[in-house]
């Protein structure tokens, strides 16, 4: 036996029924996007590598990046994520662009991780953000736009919860514990660990990486915090508008939400499911308004989000919220009766198509039960037939296979009645 070979590992393969999902989940966010008026965009794959480095984090760059060099010498990254290439474009037009400008995007991603369950290393993600604005109002309508997708695909409060944190906030808090500027970044990665590992692991990390006892202490104390939010003027804002806009079922403060990545400069959010068993986020972003002067252009408020499709397509099928989709774009199947009558069935499917009906005529006169078949195993609603006593009284047969009805219909009548049956 040949062997046939594998597929690349942390990669998909999309068959017609699991590209009938990516499709729909697509459709999905596009319509969501532009409910709240985002224009599409798109970058390219590749990208520079600088355009990462100390911007997206160490990590990112050095672990997870796949990095080539090209022929003229220079280092080249298949594109781990858009921010960075979102905040490159709007810097090169950045004078002639209308603000706050509204932009979303979904396309492939590449990232060198252990695939896992809820993580690949290709995958497809949405991005969505809004540049010119720093306000609390702004952010809000990004984790609006999160939840509106949310009950939009069927999940309601009770199976996801976006959990909101300010990184300002945080830092007031880091300087009340004694941090300084040094320890400050490296306790935000801490507390972006802190529910990745055991609680034994993560106190040793903390205490490795400078804490003394007293402030790993009141770390954790802040860290428990509910409350905290009521102290930021931004975040009692933000709650503010969530609750105006019908949406603060959906959200809930936690000051364990820092975000890893480095460009995030005020409001952070994730998205995680509650009620199911897949503890993976389901998207995250917050507000990055740095990342703009970092990369050559003037500085500007950004904030937005991305969410990956592995994840939520994981949750759905587990909560049952795939919907049915067709296996064949075409509901309709014309047959070829015989090699001489042929030619009337394709002028009949050419026919139908010109009217806007999607047809699928079979290629080979077989016998008809093996093309009846073959349209119920597609999923097909009608299967047409041209046969000698059709072809002599000017009509066509029309078999229904979703009720079992059939009926003979003038030829001239065929398209109305075709979309009649499948309105």
């Amino acid at each position: 036996m040949n062997k046939i070979v594998p597929s690349v590992k942390g990669t998909r393969d999309f068959y017609p029924e699991q590209m009938a999902l990516r499709t729909w989940l697509y459709d999905s966010l596009r319509e969501v996007s532009e409910l709240y008026g985002y224009q599409e965009y798109e970058g390219p794959f590749l990208e520079m590598l600088e355009l990462y480095a100390a911007k997206s984090g160490e990590e990112l760059v050095k672990e997870q990046s796949y990095v080539f060099e090209d022929r003229g010498g220079a280092l080249i990254a298949l594109r781990p994520e858009l921010t960075p290439t979102l905040a490159r474009m709007v810097a090169q037009k950045q004078k002639e662009l209308t603000y706050p400008n509204r932009w979303w995007s979904f396309g492939p991603f590449w990232r060198y991780e252990k695939p896992q369950k809820g993580r690949s290393r290709e995958f497809f993600q949405w991005n969505i953000d809004m540049m010119g604005v720093n306000t609390p109002q702004s952010d809000a309508e990004l984790i609006a736009i999160a939840a509106t997708f949310f009950k939009k695909i069927g999940l309601d409060p009770s199976d996801t919860r976006i959990y909101v944190n300010d990184r300002r906030l945080m830092e007031n808090q880091f300087d009340r514990i004694g941090l300084s500027t040094e320890l400050k970044q490296m306790v935000s990665g801490l507390v972006d660990k802190r529910s990745k590992l055991p609680s034994n692991e993560w106190e040793t990390y903390a205490l490795e990486i400078g804490l003394n006892q007293v402030q790993f202490s009141a770390l954790k104390n802040l860290l428990e915090n509910k409350d905290l939010w009521k102290e930021s003027v931004e975040m009692k804002e933000l709650f503010s508008t969530l609750d105006v806009m019908g949406f603060r079922d959906y959200v809930e403060f936690d000051p364990n939400i820092v975000r890893g990545l480095l460009y995030y400069t005020g409001t952070v959010f994730e998205a995680f499911d509650t009620s199911g068993s897949v503890r993976r986020s389901i998207l995250g972003g917050g507000r990055y308004d740095n990342l703009l002067a970092d990369v050559g252009g003037d500085p500007l408020p950004c904030t937005g989000f991305a969410m990956g499709d592995v994840v939520i397509s994981l949750i759905l099928q587990e909560k049952g919220l795939v919907p049915t989709f067709n296996i064949s774009p075409a509901q309709t199947l014309v047959t070829i009766f015989s090699e001489e009558l042929s030619g009337q069935s394709q002028t009949l499917s050419s026919e139908l198509r010109n009217k806007g009906i999607n047809v699928n005529c079979y290629p080979e006169a077989i016998k008809l039960n093996k093309q009846f078949k073959f349209a119920d195993k597609m999923g097909m609603r009608l299967v047409l037939v041209i046969g000698p006593d059709e072809s002599l009284q000017g009509k066509v047969t029309i078999k229904d296979l979703a009720i079992g009805t059939q009926e003979m219909v003038d030829r001239k009548r065929i398209a109305m009645r075709v979309k009649e049956l499948l309105a």
